[in-house]
């Protein structure tokens, strides 16, 4: 009998977790068959990854391995963010197969049949694809268009658009992902990196069901400069490029002026106007070395070598 691992990350989830857990117990139990696809006989796993909440997350997950014994969950020592904490889920599945999708109800459970007929038909890799991005602000869904057509532009491997965390993943990714043990970390870049044969389910994000995002303007900028980082060179040819263009104007106008003054004549004046270019230079420089400094920063990280999380419990159990 194949074996399912649905994996979760939460991190101050408490209030999301028994709605979710109702939903996905209504789904792996009942006796009707799934619309459309055969319904095979499963086993099941249900993985949550406490990413070191604050709140009564630990709690409620405590009742709920008590309420069913195929509910696991592992903590982390505090707060690693959900890329690291998704590698720990992968670490500890058991499944055949993991499904990884949001505590927030914002990914549909009805879904999942649908991700396991394509599994089961040879698909190893099959995301689910965002048809719409339900009541995200104005300004954030068109920043994250953008981001996605620059990234899948520039980046050094096939990138995906509309496709994030909701996913089912046979074991032969998931074991290519746990190889990957980078500290700096973008899952939605990897799941590309590794390859495999993919399968798109679209489907419409829901409105969260309890609290609000983790995910502030600054955690998803800098989770949108690892993804350019890590599978892009295009910013440092960028700057090469803008440094190239620079000395030439620079080069063009000097033969403009010592022309100017060998023919005509120059006075000495423009102040106003060196005083400009030599600031534009300047930023020009700064931009490129913040460019170099993100790169650095990255490799800085990388040969320290610390373990991308610590896991404390599983299950309640100190490990």
């Amino acid at each position: 009998m194949k074996k399912i691992t649905i994996l979760i990350p939460a991190y101050n989830e408490g209030e999301n977790l028994v709605p979710l857990s109702e939903k996905l117990h209504s789904l792996i139990d009942s006796d009707t068959e799934w619309t459309g696809f055969p319904k095979h006989e499963y086993e099941w796993e249900i993985l949550v990854v406490d990413d070191g909440s604050t709140d009564n997350t630990p709690q409620v997950l405590g009742s709920l391995r008590a309420a069913d014994p195929r509910f696991n969950h592992l903590s982390l020592s505090r707060n690693f963010g959900k890329e690291r904490a998704l590698l720990a889920g992968l670490d500890y599945a058991t499944g055949d197969c993991v499904v990884i999708m949001d505590a927030d109800l914002q990914h549909p459970t009805d879904k999942i049949p649908e991700m396991i007929h394509w599994w089961e038909e040879g698909y190893d890799d099959v995301y689910g694809e965002r048809t719409s991005r339900g009541k995200e602000p104005f300004l954030r869904r068109k920043m994250s268009k953008a981001y996605y057509s620059l990234l899948k532009r520039y980046s050094d491997i096939p990138m995906l658009e509309n496709a994030g965390d909701f996913r089912l993943l046979d074991r032969c990714c998931v074991d290519a992902l746990r190889g990957l043990r980078e500290s700096e970390r973008n899952t939605k870049g990897l799941y590309c990196w590794v390859g495999f044969k993919k399968k798109g389910v679209s489907f419409e994000t829901g409105e969260r069901n309890n609290g609000k995002s983790s995910f502030n303007f600054m955690r998803l900028l800098n989770l949108a400069l690892d993804g350019l980082t890590g599978f892009s060179t295009a910013p440092l040819r960028f700057a090469s490029v803008a440094g190239f263009a620079t000395s030439f104007v620079s080069f063009i106008y000097l033969m403009f002026i010592l022309a100017k003054t060998i023919f005509w004549g120059e006075t000495v004046q423009g102040f106003p106007t060196l005083i400009c270019v030599i600031l534009f230079l300047g930023g020009c420089q700064l931009i490129a070395l913040g460019i170099i400094g993100e790169y650095i920063a990255r490799i800085f990280n990388e040969t320290k070598q610390r373990p991308p999380y610590v896991a404390s419990h599983f299950n309640g159990k100190k490990l």
